[in-house]
């Protein structure tokens, strides 16, 4: 085998074992995880913040921000209520999960009701490196255009639940929201989807219900 090859596998399987022990540490304490992933200016972090304001007081949320340089971002979520840590990758375009493991070990886990990560702006690695969370998000933003799901396929495949944001800018943009759901669909069937605003909340209430269903049917399950 090529040893350029085995190295990476090498170390995807230490990356993979590190997060199955996030994933313990996690399900130890019935606390969901949510690895948020999206394209630079999607939206992520104002997302983030909709979702710890307009929770608050039903759910307790940390945040793992993920970011090449700046704790902007970390600034953010705790200044809209959340426990947060920022990583900083010092030019990694993913999170992995030595990377998580560190951020968890700076939140008081049996605290919170809801651990969201934001990983790295990218719309591909991220989708390649397995971090112990329970679901995987893509916001996608219209104004990345109609063609994403095409050009990257092994991203769109491979999410729970995807989002599409800035909807409110349709009307000045040309963006296909048919064709775009088709190559999604091709993809990723059946694939839990909203459509909705950070900026005006348009559609919203119905991501914040499914967050507030999800963690609650997550603490009720059997582990």
């Amino acid at each position: 085998m090529n040893r350029r090859i085995t190295v990476v596998e090498n170390i995807l399987s230490a990356n993979d074992q590190l997060a199955q022990e996030n994933r313990a540490r996690l399900d130890a304490v019935r606390l969901l995880g949510l690895n948020i992933m999206a394209s630079p200016g999607a939206g992520k972090t104002s997302l983030i913040e909709q979702t710890v304001r307009r929770l608050a007081g039903q759910l307790r949320i940390g945040v793992i921000e993920g970011d090449i340089a700046t704790s902007l971002d970390a600034e953010r979520a705790q200044a809209a209520g959340a426990a947060s840590v920022q990583i900083n990758t010092g030019g990694n375009c993913h999170l992995e999960a030595q990377m998580v493991r560190d951020a968890l070990n700076q939140l008081s886990l049996d605290d919170l009701d809801l651990l969201i990560v934001e990983n790295v702006g990218n719309l591909i690695c991220p989708s390649g490196w397995q971090l112990g969370t329970h679901i995987s998000v893509l916001l996608a933003s219209v104004t990345e255009g109609d063609d994403k799901p095409y050009k990257y396929p092994t991203m769109y495949r491979g999410v729970d639940v995807l989002l599409i944001n800035k909807v409110d800018l349709l009307p000045y943009i040309q963006f296909d929201m048919d064709y775009f759901r088709r190559g999604v669909e091709i993809l990723n069937p059946g694939v839990t989807t909203f459509v909705l605003s950070c900026r005006t909340g348009e559609g919203l209430e119905a991501w914040l219900d499914w967050v507030l269903q999800s963690v609650q049917q997550f603490r009720q399950a059997d582990r």
